[in-house]
């Protein structure tokens, strides 16, 4: 590893355009949807922390354990003086787990959405671990972003937890690993975790807690358009539906309209029927071999998985 930590923040995303662009876009369509991705404002990735902390919740809980449980082994395929490219960071509390046993990563590169809160958690980082040299970039990750040019000579392992890529489409998931193998490059290996199907009880139930943390991130969205765009949701006009979709193998959130409303975004009027909902993310389940059949079709090679039942955590080659 290197002997210094540097911690240098990319420019920030633009809030306006795209963001105002994709809600009204999103809004004018039928049915309504606005990208899960515009949960992460400092507020809604603060909520997302507790999430992860929730009884209920137990993908965070599980994904944890499988890589403290084998942490050695999924570090001991990092190839020397590599860089650990994190998507859609966060919380850097994962990640963690595999720095502590991967004595050869150089460098650390977080990527997030949220420039606040990314950087909030890398001092926090910075002080645990003094010697890493950490690049955090505020980036859409979804989209093409520059590897800082002192590390792109480096190997890179890509690393990718939470189940996030459940919140694409299986073609945008397809799309992504393709995507995630162009920014990493050929031979590149890939860590991602993937929530398994199970009993629908167990999955409604982490995304409808008791304490109604879920709830609030979820209507965070609307208070973040509010906020930033101007707009005037009625908060208190909509609620949160959260469901397992069996024939499409997906937990679903929705915001559904109590009442008949018309609301504006940027002088653009958007009506609501009562009952009628804003969709605003999916989370697909899988099972062990339809993820590895997706990944396959998506120009990766299965190495490894590690479960406990409920959770997975897969190794992948790039092809």
């Amino acid at each position: 590893m290197s002997v210094r930590s540097v911690f240098r923040a990319s420019h920030s995303l633009p809030k306006g355009d795209s963001f105002a662009a994709d809600v009204i876009a999103g809004l004018g369509a039928e049915p309504k949807s606005v990208p899960p991705k515009y949960f992460y404002d400092l507020a809604g990735s603060a909520l997302f922390e507790r999430i992860t902390l929730l009884p209920e919740y137990y993908p965070t809980r599980c994904e944890i354990g499988i890589l403290q449980d084998n942490a050695p082994a999924i570090a001991s395929m990092f190839p020397p003086g590599c860089a650990l490219i994190e998507f859609g960071s966060g919380s850097s509390r994962k990640a963690r787990i595999l720095l502590s046993a991967a004595a050869t990563v150089e460098a650390y590169v977080p990527v997030d959405i949220s420039g606040d809160f990314l950087q909030q958690d890398l001092a926090q980082l910075k002080r645990d671990l003094p010697h890493l040299t950490v690049h955090p970039l505020v980036e859409d990750f979804t989209k093409p972003f520059a590897i800082p040019g002192d590390l792109a000579g480096l190997p890179r392992v890509g690393f990718f937890p939470g189940s996030t890529i459940g919140n694409f489409e299986p073609h945008e998931a397809a799309r992504f690993l393709r995507h995630i193998g162009a920014v990493l490059g050929p031979g590149s290996l890939l860590v991602v975790g993937i929530d398994l199907v199970k009993d629908e009880a167990t999955l409604n139930r982490a995304y409808n807690d008791a304490e109604g943390v879920t709830a609030k991130f979820n209507l965070n969205l609307l208070a973040r358009i509010n906020r930033e765009l101007g707009a005037d949701f009625d908060i208190a006009a909509f609620e949160h539906r959260a469901f397992f979709n069996r024939a499409f193998s997906r937990i679903e959130m929705h915001l559904l309209s109590t009442r008949r409303q018309q609301v504006h975004i940027n002088g653009v009027a958007i009506d609501f029927r009562a009952g009628e909902t804003i969709h605003t993310e999916n989370s697909y389940k899988y099972t062990i071999d339809s993820f590895r059949a997706l990944a396959r079709g998506s120009g990766w090679s299965p190495v490894e998985v590690f479960t406990d039942g409920m959770f997975s955590v897969h190794a992948l080659r790039a092809e």
